[in-house]
């Protein structure tokens, strides 16, 4: 059964709410009734138990009864970095990136991406993804939302990417395969950088590799930037331990 989202649950025991096209789910389509119990999450890495004390199509009415530690968080802090690409391929980026576990996902502009900043239109834009990774944690019971940020310009990434204990730029041309990447307590935070659709500049490998970030290959075939961010955190997730 999906998990729920309820925010900035203060206390166990206490009371909640859900509401809208939510409950309606759970009163049309898994049919639960008063008394049933359900699965609750707070989106910050705790779940809870429920009982459902009132139902209607509009308003769920609960008692949450316990809570517990998540166990589908990946062990692993991982945060994906997309280079900016049309809409509908970013909405897929993160729809399946918080299926993998990932714990940030920042877009950013560099100097081949498609869409160009638009300040006007990217708060809807970030509304929208946050309402994707919603709807995607409930379906693969994570507990914890991914954090999205404001778009970078790449230069404000590479600043940003000080604070990660490993680099990891994926680039066509590389040459060092990923089987080469080990395991190591010292990497607790992890940082991949995937490009746009035309990949990375020259210029901007070697600005990343300034900063401590270590080129690999995603292998003989070029890879579209949506599959190419998927294909990697998993990968990456795999190496070091989480799947």
């Amino acid at each position: 059964m999906q998990k729920f989202i309820i925010q900035k649950i203060n206390a166990v025991p206490s009371k909640a709410t859900i509401q809208d096209q939510d409950a309606k789910h759970i009163s049309k389509v898994l049919r639960l009734n008063k008394g049933d119990r359900i699965e609750i999450t707070n989106g910050e890495g705790k779940d809870f138990t429920a009982i459902i004390t009132f139902i209607s199509p509009a308003n769920i009415g609960l008692d949450i009864i316990d809570e517990y530690d998540s166990l589908t968080e990946s062990p692993i802090d991982i945060t994906l970095c997309s280079g900016m690409l049309k809409d509908k391929k970013m909405d897929l980026v993160i729809k399946h990136l918080t299926q993998l576990g990932i714990r940030e996902w920042i877009p950013f502009f560099c100097e081949r991406s498609v869409p160009t900043p638009d300040i006007k239109r990217m708060e809807n834009r970030k509304n929208r993804w946050k309402t994707i990774a919603k709807e995607s944690l409930k379906q693969c019971r994570r507990s914890r939302l991914p954090q999205i940020s404001n778009p970078l310009s790449f230069e404000k990434l590479l600043v940003h990417s000080a604070s990660y204990d490993l680099k990891i730029a994926f680039w066509e041309k590389a040459t060092q395969r990923l089987n080469t990447l080990k395991r190591a307590s010292s990497n607790k935070k992890i940082l991949i950088l995937i490009g746009p659709e035309g990949g990375f500049s020259k210029t901007e490998m070697i600005m990343a590799k300034e900063k401590g970030f270590l080129s690999y290959s995603l292998g003989p075939r070029i890879l579209r930037a949506e599959t190419a961010s998927i294909s990697s955190c998993t990968l990456v997730q795999h190496l070091l331990g989480d799947m």
